[in-house]
């Protein structure tokens, strides 16, 4: 029988050590000849990025030697950082943005791009013709927040900055050659857009010196997001674009703009990292394709010939990383689920059999302290309809008193263009298994539903995305899944503005988590990098004009609001949210006298990468609600010190 205790109370299998042991993030995959490879995130290692190859039929070898940390810094967010040809790898090394060529396991790697300047290279693929990477370059000679981009050529076999091929545009993206070599294919975007706002799609001849000849524009209609333009293997150009309100499946042929299987569904996502792919050519006649319905992701086959669309049945609902690659039988997609981990597949496209190749971790409790999501449509301000993943209390030992309501943690993921993912997540069973139940919301802003949407948040951030969490938990309080009087909210970069603006300006949760969080949106205008430096201009307005905007919506020129205990968690290289952010909201909660907690983490930067933080983070935090919230923990934490608690 299960022992009946207080909700927040349960002893849990599901330790802090287990969310981090063992774990990886995987992505990046690539295809060459009779192997394969993808990148590895290691938090045992301090969040280490390692290239791994697969032989067909062989066994697992790491490829980077140890010293190497394969991660890019384009964006900040970064991307696609290493490329294969026949065997050799190149690969961008994060300690000095270096662009490496290693010829095999245990071989040197030698720097093919100089030391001592910051250039930054992501993105592209090898020109095999003229044994060259072409790639995206960020040039930070100058300026870190007026850097140069631009698409570069680098010599497979030299040492140089990069032949300049395309500059003039503030962005450029998934540049592509065609399959014969004589066509160039790019995607360009200026300020104050983000790629998920309005793109252009270009192409150019690439002429008998190896230089681009003029280029011409095969779409971009002010306020369409293209992503991912691909060459097919017989030469067609193929790309997704939001013009018809979901991101589609179109080519380029004849002169002309095809629609390829339309549907009210997406089958791209927001480009925070550079490179990612959506879909993939088997062959000439068979596209693989992801795409996502009601949030949820799933997979299917296309006949580029008489565009039929076959939907293939996977027990996967995952795949919004955009980690797919094909080729000649072989498809190998990166894809998680609720009960099953993220990991590598080998999927047939003939038989929609899948293998699973590489778990990012194992799941290492039954399923009687597994909670599954469970999708979830409530109304929202202006008799709007917002979408969230709620995840209900489950501990196979324990129960609580009949009539009791457990707390609810609510989540805002960052972004804020972004989304709440479906896979197994460790951490929220940490929550749910200790008898915390979770929505993870998916407010207006969020991707996956359509353009129209994602365009909610336009003009709107700071008001749609706290109306959407408050009516959320609201939602579940009068569906009696949840007590009323113990509403918790947490959030990361984004999510944590979003966190602290919700506790700033409405009166419904009792203690909140700020994970690297925006509390004064003036600075992040001011300060941020280039990327994100206009980012707010659509969200919010252009911040010269509309200053006063951003003084009205940032939690820390309100903090009078505040009412409610809140602990930050902050890493002292974070160059995205950089620590003033933190440390401002800091001073007001401590000049207030509210109980608040601060933790930095030495060396840690957007989002936290060695296990040891992220462990000390997840314990923290639950001792914190512990203590605000009253109830009893079953597991010894270490204290966190809290001021101003009693």
């Amino acid at each position: 029988m299960p022992t009946v205790a207080p909700y927040g109370s349960w002893k849990s299998p599901i330790t802090p050590d287990m969310v981090v042991q063992d774990s990886v993030r995987l992505g990046s995959i690539a295809l060459d000849e009779d192997h394969f490879y993808w990148v590895e995130e290691r938090p045992h290692e301090g969040g280490r990025n390692v290239i791994v190859r697969l032989p067909d039929g062989g066994v697992t070898e790491d490829f980077t030697p140890a010293r190497f940390n394969v991660r890019t810094r384009v964006h900040e967010y970064g991307g696609l950082c290493f490329w294969v040809n026949r065997g050799t790898i190149l690969f961008s090394n994060f300690a000095d943005g270096r662009v490496y060529r290693q010829q095999g396991v245990g071989e040197d790697p030698i720097p093919i791009t100089p030391d001592g300047v910051d250039l930054r290279y992501a993105d592209g693929m090898i020109d095999q013709a003229r044994n060259r990477l072409i790639c995206v370059r960020e040039d930070h000679r100058e300026s870190d927040h007026d850097c140069a981009n631009e698409i570069v050529a680098l010599d497979l076999d030299g040492l140089g900055e990069g032949e300049v091929l395309v500059s003039g545009s503030d962005f450029y993206g998934y540049p592509s050659v065609s399959p014969d070599g004589t066509t160039m294919a790019w995607l360009s975007w200026d300020h104050p857009n983000m790629p998920w706002d309005s793109t252009e799609l270009w192409t150019a001849d690439i002429l008998d010196d190896g230089s681009v000849g003029t280029p011409s524009k095969i779409a971009g209609m002010p306020g369409e997001s293209i992503f991912q333009p691909e060459w097919s293997p017989d030469g067609i150009l193929y790309f997704v674009s939001d013009r018809t309100g979901w991101w589609n499946l179109y080519r380029w042929r004849g002169g002309h703009i095809e629609a390829i299987a339309p549907m009210t569904a997406e089958f791209g996502a927001p480009a925070w990292a550079l490179g990612s792919h959506t879909y993939a050519f088997e062959s000439a006649e068979r596209i693989v394709c992801e795409y996502a319905e009601n949030g949820f992701w799933k997979i299917a086959t296309i006949n580029p010939s008489t565009t039929e669309f076959n939907p293939i049945d996977t027990p996967y609902t995952e795949m919004s990383r955009g980690d797919i690659r094909a080729s000649n039988g072989r498809v190998i997609l990166e894809a998680g689920a609720a009960s099953l981990p993220d990991a590598l597949l080998s999927l047939d496209p003939y038989t929609g059999e899948i293998s699973v190749i590489r778990e990012s971790r194992s799941i290492p409790v039954d399923d009687g302290f597994i909670s599954m999501p469970q999708a979830m449509e409530f109304e929202t301000d202006g008799g709007l309809t917002a979408h969230a993943f709620y995840y209900p209390t489950k501990n196979a030992d324990f129960v609580a008193d009949e009539g009791d309501k457990p707390p609810l943690l609510v989540i805002s993921h960052g972004g804020p263009t972004g989304a709440a993912m479906t896979s197994f997540s460790l951490p929220y069973q940490y929550w749910t298994s200790r008898g915390i139940a979770i929505v993870d919301v998916n407010y207006g802003g969020s991707t996956g539903y359509g353009t129209q949407y994602r365009r909610r948040l336009n003009g709107q951030w700071g008001i749609v995305d706290i109306a959407d969490c408050v009516n959320a938990a609201l939602h579940l309080v009068e569906a009696e899944e949840v007590d009323g009087g113990r509403l918790m909210i947490r959030g990361g970069s984004a999510g944590g503005y979003t966190t602290l603006a919700a506790l700033a300006f409405r009166d419904v949760f009792r203690v909140g988590a700020s994970y690297y969080g925006v509390s004064d949106l003036g600075a992040l205008a001011e300060y941020t990098h280039k990327f994100e430096s206009r980012y707010l201009d659509s969200m919010v307005g252009p911040y010269l004009e509309r200053r006063n905007l951003y003084e009205e919506r940032s939690p820390i020129h309100h903090t009078d609001g505040l009412s409610c205990p809140i602990i930050l968690f902050q890493g002292t290289e974070d160059r995205v949210v950089p620590p003033p952010q933190s440390e401002m909201m800091l001073e007001a909660l401590r000049e207030k006298g509210l109980p608040v907690a601060y933790l930095s983490f030495e060396g840690e930067g957007h989002g936290f990468r060695d296990s040891a933080n992220v462990k000390r983070s997840l314990e923290a935090e639950l001792y914190f609600y512990s203590r605000i919230l009253g109830f009893d923990l079953a597991d010894d934490i270490e204290p966190v010190e809290i001021e101003n608690l009693g």
